[in-house]
């Protein structure tokens, strides 16, 4: 059973950072894209960042220069460094890893077949 749980969430100021982790457990993930995710109160679940499994990248646009995915293989452990926050960037982040290995980082949330719960993540002023 494939499982994943997110840890890292809080509450910052904004221009703070955090750093967000992701534990995955009952399969191997190295040929595994990974991503992060999220949802604010009353907006649609959307896309954060995601991480190939050859350490490739891709971010959404809001948050290019600011957030870092990064992944360590051998501990199955899946990272996103939150720097600069905004008010805006106050959700519940998810990660998520697909169902069938892929050689290329995944933008869309219907490539993903695993989620965790979420961790709370908000910025005040």
């Amino acid at each position: 059973q494939v499982q994943l749980v997110e840890s890292g969430g809080g509450l910052v100021q904004a221009g703070g950072s955090l750093r967000l982790s992701c534990a995955a457990s009952g399969r191997t993930f190295t040929n595994y894209a990974m991503g992060w995710f999220r949802q604010a109160p009353g907006k649609e679940r959307e896309f954060v960042a995601s991480i190939s499994w050859v350490h490739t990248t891709g971010y959404a646009e809001f948050v290019k220069g600011r957030f870092t995915i990064a992944r360590d293989n051998a501990k199955n452990m899946v990272y996103l460094q939150m720097n600069s926050l905004k008010p805006e960037d106050t959700a519940i982040y998810y990660c998520a890893t697909p169902g069938q290995s892929r050689s290329t980082w995944l933008r869309s949330q219907d490539e993903y077949k695993y989620w965790g719960q979420g961790t709370q993540v908000t910025v005040s002023w």
